[in-house]
């Protein structure tokens, strides 16, 4: 079971951690401070042709889907965790209750979000931060509708992957939940060190906090809609302000 959940971070987020450590170490070894670099993120694929451009951004939305529909079919065919329950109703992924999902993902947005962004800007200003691009994309009309599904896809592969997947997973291990939480948000928050150390700090306890919560809830849906929330107005409030020359 150990090598399982191995083989489906190797195919998703854990090769992103490998390629995040490899990242920082480049951008350390730079002659010029940490503060002063900037990471971009949601970038143009091919300027000046749109049209290609949004396929190859659609692609990379829904290619990464994969593991986790690799996730969730494992979590049904080996070792299911419950008799004939699937495994989204299990690790509630599903529509069971909206409203309760829905608020409580607003009121982890607010409680990530608003100390996340002190947070950041403090990390900049000591110098352990890049300075976070957070889109780049050519401002064409399908700029927002593509960066909102890129802030669903990240919701949907690190919750499902990261929470709903491997804390079923190792707890079928035997592992206790101290470790399982602890675990899997060092994993969140390596994943972002590409970021800076603040990144890597950030969501160490952004994967805490969700952690949590689903021990607690038993449910991923409130995770994605605060991850989704998070990036949707990182992403594109990034794009508007950015529009409009504002710098941050």
């Amino acid at each position: 079971m150990c090598w399982e959940t191995v083989l489906v971070l190797g195919v998703s987020l854990g090769s992103s951690a490998v390629y995040a450590v490899l990242s920082i170490i480049e951008k350390l070894t730079r002659p010029v401070p940490l503060s002063q670099q900037t990471t971009a993120m949601n970038q143009s694929a091919t300027p000046g042709r749109p049209w290609l451009d949004l396929a190859y951004q659609l692609a990379g939305i829904v290619l990464p889907l994969v593991a986790v529909a690799l996730a969730l079919y494992l979590l049904n065919h080996i070792r299911r965790p419950a008799v004939d329950v699937r495994a989204g109703h299990f690790v509630g992924l599903d529509r069971r209750e909206p409203g309760r999902d829905l608020l409580r993902g607003l009121g982890l947005a607010a409680v990530i979000g608003i100390p996340g962004l002190a947070f950041y800007f403090l990390a900049k200003a000591i110098g352990i931060n890049t300075q976070v691009s957070a889109a780049n994309l050519e401002p064409v009309w399908w700029s927002a509708p593509v960066l909102v599904l890129a802030a669903v896809e990240n919701a949907l592969l690190e919750e499902v992957i990261m929470v709903g997947y491997l804390f079923t997973r190792w707890r079928q291990t035997g592992w206790s939940w101290p470790l399982v939480i602890g675990l899997s948000a060092l994993i969140r928050g390596s994943y972002h060190l590409y970021q800076g150390f603040g990144g890597f700090a950030g969501n160490i306890v952004m994967g805490l906090v969700l952690g949590l919560v689903f021990v607690r809830t038993r449910r991923v849906m409130p995770l994605v809609v605060c991850h989704a929330l998070l990036d949707t107005v990182a992403f594109v409030g990034y794009s508007v302000l950015r529009a409009r020359g504002v710098s941050i």
